[in-house]
């Protein structure tokens, strides 16, 4: 059933009529205080209503002490939970689908069958964590400490593993394929079994083992394990601020502190807003969206000069013609971010993971991209002059056009990178084919 909500003249079509289809405790404000004040109390909360399973959708418990609470079999769908502490938390068969869960600490953990598909465990330490049979397919786990963890028949599919760390953690049975960044990932003394699947979908092998310094068990063949799936467990209301009215007409006004709201509390509606409102106009100066999950945002043509995007999640965020002149986007997730045309000149990329971003024409002059990871980027005819490419990954990327003049080319790896004639080298001249063979870059004639 469609029903449409009305903010400030901003039209906001939604769908809902979605049931829970077993009993549950609905989402209560009060419910996630008496969480963050006591998990003992809260504890004692879930077994008076007899573990049902709880909605804790979008819940924003970041930083909060949650040591040792009872959250298994409920439903944390995008919720915000950046810097907890989860030690010894039970989070067995809960659906955490997108969470944010960064830099958390989930030492002792129990999330076995949890479905943790494309949720964000960035730099989580999750030390002696129990995740058999979890369900990671998608999941951000750049520099995540398993340190001891048992991943056992876990699902591992198309998962970032840029520096995990799965020291000694058992990894027996589980699947990587198609995982990313496997050769940079820690697998000293992990346990890797015959029926490991690795990222090729081949079943690992003693050499695949001993290669990455890990243990190899030869197990009895096994048919693949039957992953976490996504919990019957649905809850439906309207977007948090929205009052329900009938479509209007009129003008869009909508204040900046107004929009900032409503994009990171649901970028499903803010995209809805967009599309129903073009000619309204995404004035965000020096916005604060440091760690904001903006997965697939539409801020297209967006003025956003000086925002601050560190650590945030923009994959396949729509930017085309945005300016974010100087804004910073240090060690933020922009995974097939959409550039176009954008004005990044000044802006700080430091360490951000930008594989498959379009760039075609992007203005990056005076940027900082120290260590940034810009793999299969397309950089045709952008502007790069002046630019700091120090140790920046540009692996595969398209460069035919660019501008690099001045630009600060200190150990890139440019390893398959597309150059052609009309690139403008950081001395000011084109690049020629035997520059890019010292590169080890493809050089394309037009």
């Amino acid at each position: 059933m469609k029903q449409i909500w009305h903010l400030a003249g901003i039209v906001l079509l939604t769908v809902s009529g979605f049931l829970p289809v077993s009993s549950a405790i609905g989402f209560d404000p009060d419910a996630v205080k008496l969480l963050v004040k006591s998990p003992k109390e809260w504890n004692a909360f879930r077994q008076q209503h007899s573990m049902q399973p709880v909605d804790l959708d979008k819940a924003k418990l970041e930083d909060a002490d949650l040591e040792g609470a009872n959250l298994s079999n409920s439903s944390l769908v995008r919720a915000e939970l950046s810097g907890a502490n989860l030690n010894n938390a039970d989070l067995r068969g809960s659906n955490l689908q997108q969470a944010f869960i960064k830099k958390a600490d989930l030492k002792g953990a129990d999330l076995r069958e949890a479905y943790l598909v494309k949720v964000n465990l960035k730099e989580a330490f999750m030390e002696k964590s129990m995740l058999q049979k979890a369900n990671l397919q998608s999941a951000n786990l750049r520099w995540t400490r398993f340190h001891r963890a048992d991943l056992a028949g876990s699902n591992l599919q198309d998962a970032v593993l840029f520096e995990t760390s799965f020291v000694d953690a058992d990894l027996r049975g589980a699947n990587l394929k198609g995982a990313l960044y496997v050769g940079n990932a820690n697998f000293s003394g992990a346990k890797i079994s015959s029926n490991t699947i690795t990222p090729s979908g081949e079943k690992a092998t003693a050499s695949w083992a001993a290669i990455r310094d890990a243990e190899y068990i030869k197990e009895a063949d096994a048919a693949m394990p039957v992953y976490a799936s996504l919990p019957v467990m649905v809850f439906a209301s309207p977007s948090a601020g929205l009052k329900s009215a009938s479509a209007s007409s009129g003008q869009a006004v909508m204040g900046s502190k107004q929009q900032q709201a409503l994009m990171v509390d649901d970028v499903e509606t803010w995209n809805t807003m967009r599309a129903a409102n073009p000619e309204l106009k995404i004035e965000l100066k020096e916005e604060k969206l440091e760690n904001a999950r903006l997965k697939g945002v539409n801020l297209q043509k967006a003025s956003m000069p000086g925002a601050d995007f560190e650590d945030a999640n923009l994959d396949e965020a729509m930017m085309e013609g945005a300016d974010l002149s100087k804004a910073d986007f240090q060690k933020a997730d922009m995974k097939k971010v959409k550039l176009q045309g954008a004005n990044l000149s000044g802006a700080n990329l430091d360490r951000s993971f930008m594989e498959g971003a379009d760039l075609r024409n992007a203005n990056l002059s005076g940027a900082n991209l120290f260590g940034a990871m810009l793999k299969d980027a397309n950089l045709s005819g952008a502007n790069l002059s002046g630019a700091s490419l120090f140790e920046t990954d540009l692996e595969g990327a398209n460069l035919s056009g660019a501008n690099l003049k001045g630009a600060n080319l200190v150990e890139p790896n440019l390893k398959n990178a597309i150059i052609s004639p009309d690139t403008i080298l950081p001395s000011g001249k084109n690049a020629t084919q035997s520059w890019a063979v010292i590169k080890g870059a493809t050089f394309v004639k037009p």
